[in-house]
Formats: C-alpha cells, structure tokens, sequence
C-alpha cells in the first residue's frame, strides 16, 4: 500500500483498523458506539490523530461528534432521522422526571417548601425574595413587639412607605438584570395592559432561567397579547416551564397532550404534578380514576404524594400566622 501521502499518525490510525479487522473477534454493540465518539462520524478523523481539530458534540442527539461545521453538514441527511428520535428521547427523560419541589423552591428563612397558592407568600421588591407568611408574620410580630421599624425579613432593608416606592425597588433590580424583578415588572406590565413591555421582561427573566417568566411567555403566545400567536413557541415555553418545575404548566401540558390523545404523556405529567401538589392535577386524576382509566392504586399513590407535598408546606408559624389573618388582625405595619 503507497503511504507516501499519508501522515505517520494516519497510518498508525490505519494499522489500528487494519488490525482490529484481522483479528475476528467480535465487538460489543458498547464497543462500536465508543469508537463512533472517538472519531467524526463523516471523515473518520479521530481526536488523537490531530489535536487542532477538537471533535464537538452534536448538541442535539450528543450521539456522534464531528471536527468541523462542513462534516457535521455534510452528515446530516444520514443522521436526521437517528438525531431527531434520539434529541426527543432526551427531552422526554427531562419532561418527565420528577422535580424535587415547585419552580418556587424553598422560604430563603424556614427552608420550608413555599406554598402554590401566592396568598401565602409575600415578594420583597428590596432583595426579590419570596418569604412565607409564617416568617413575614414572625417578623412583623418582633417588630411589634420591640417597637422596630418594619424592614425586610431577609435582609433587613426598610420598609417602603408606599406602593410606588416598592414598585420603584423592583424595577431598580430589573435593571441590574435580577430575573425574579424582570418577572415581576412584566407582571406589572399586563396589569397596565401594556403587553409588550411585558413580553420584553418576560423574555429576559425567561433567557435567565425564570421558569415563570417561561409559563407567562406561553400564555402571551396563546392569547397573542403582545405578541403574534404562534402554537410551537408556546409549547416550547410551556415544556421549558414544565422542566422548571411549574405545576401549572404541567398542568396546562397535560390538558394538551390528552387533547391530542396522547393519553400516557398527559396521564404522567397529571402524577407529576400532583405530587408537587398542583390540586388541578388531583382533580384530572380523580375524574380518570371515576371512569376508570387510571388504577385505583396509580390514584392512591398520587393522593398520597400531593398530600404530602401540601404537607410538607405548613409548620406551626404558618399555621399562626392564618389564624392571625383570619382575625382580621394586623400591626400597622406595611404590606407591599
């Protein structure tokens, strides 16, 4: 064989081949797909062969690589259909695992869940943080108690004295690029009818990672409020919601997929959710269960899920600072 154009490393590269076919024993199915990750799945190049040439993941599928943008192009007619089942296999593995809480995670004081319902949380504008009423009422109760000004239960900021000043906060954060102050300045946006400027601040919270701000972009693309209606971007923030962990949206993805008769899909994103504590998907689960669809043990192991995900959120502050509420009390104190 002529090797006068070939580089030394390209012949070692090719005794290795050469060898490995002499030698009739079988490889594994595990061997063969190591090797297609070593080497460009178009030209062969290997990462030992040239160091300049570092082989890159397909980002779709991440089951071949490629040394250049011209091989993975050039690739691409043979491995569009492998990609495409692969890239929705990984999608599904990230849509249907089950979050360890709410895309509202944890009170930053008591480490207790928050609650779903946003009643029982307060959101500082000062540190865009979300406290449980329990420790907003501990707070307010030893102010009250020592003759404090009312400040911030997390990090002690004043207190603003009116509504515009709080709002003021918020929007200084926004500024800074806080995805939490971004939310909320476009959830005051709608509340102003200016749809726009909240589709705006939804997409940069979104672009950080705010999994709400990714569930109120789906509901702008569904109403086609501030914003043409477009179903497959609306899906793509709703499921990027879903993976963040926002029961309603796993609520709202499940509605869609047992519309589409995707009965499996929608029936595990209704679990899911329930056991994060989402009623809507309790209810959905109930009704399946009265007629049937579901197993009476599939509904028993839901139940006992959410009902511990709402119990998981009460402890006796919380519990004293409803009852404190339902007496129509308070301590003159703000409430922004």
């Amino acid at each position: 064989m002529p090797t006068g154009g070939l580089r030394l490393t390209n012949i070692r590269y090719a005794q290795s081949l050469l060898k490995a076919s002499c030698c009739f024993v079988p490889m594994s199915a595990d061997k063969i797909e190591a090797d297609m990750m070593m080497c460009c799945a178009f030209c062969g190049i290997t990462s030992e062969v040239d160091d300049i040439k570092k082989l890159k993941n397909c980002t779709a599928c991440y089951l071949v690589k490629y040394c250049s943008i011209k091989c993975q192009k050039e690739h691409r007619p043979q491995h569009k259909r492998e990609c495409k089942k692969r890239a929705a296999e990984l999608r599904d593995d990230l849509l249907f695992k089950q979050p360890e809480s709410s895309h509202l995670g944890d009170c930053p004081i008591c480490m207790l869940p928050l609650p779903l319902d946003l009643k029982e949380s307060a959101m500082k504008g000062c540190c865009s943080k979300m406290i449980c009423i329990g420790c907003e009422y501990g707070n307010l109760k030893r102010e009250f108690d020592d003759g404090l000004d009312a400040s911030c239960p997390f990090c002690r900021h004043p207190a603003p004295e009116s509504r515009t000043e709080a709002i003021t906060s918020e929007k200084e954060r926004a500024e800074l690029g806080d995805p939490v102050a971004l939310r909320q300045v476009g959830t005051l946006c709608i509340l102003d009818s200016d749809h726009k400027g909240a589709f705006g601040n939804f997409m940069k919270a979104a672009e950080l990672g705010d999994a709400h701000a990714h569930y109120q972009l789906s509901l702008l693309y569904h109403d086609g409020h501030g914003v043409e209606k477009e179903e497959k971007k609306r899906l793509y923030h709703l499921e990027k919601a879903v993976i963040g962990g926002h029961p309603d949206a796993r609520y709202s993805l499940g509605c869609k997929e047992w519309k589409d008769r995707q009965h499996d899909r929608a029936i595990k994103h209704f679990i899911i959710a329930a056991k994060l504590g989402s009623d809507d998907s309790l209810a959905a689960l109930k009704q399946l269960y009265q007629k049937e669809i579901i197993s009476k043990e599939d509904f028993a192991t839901a139940l006992r899920a959410h009902q511990g995900a709402v119990d998981a959120t009460k402890s006796p502050q919380r519990e004293a600072s409803e009852e404190f509420l339902r007496g129509a009390g308070h301590f003159g104190v703000y409430k922004y």
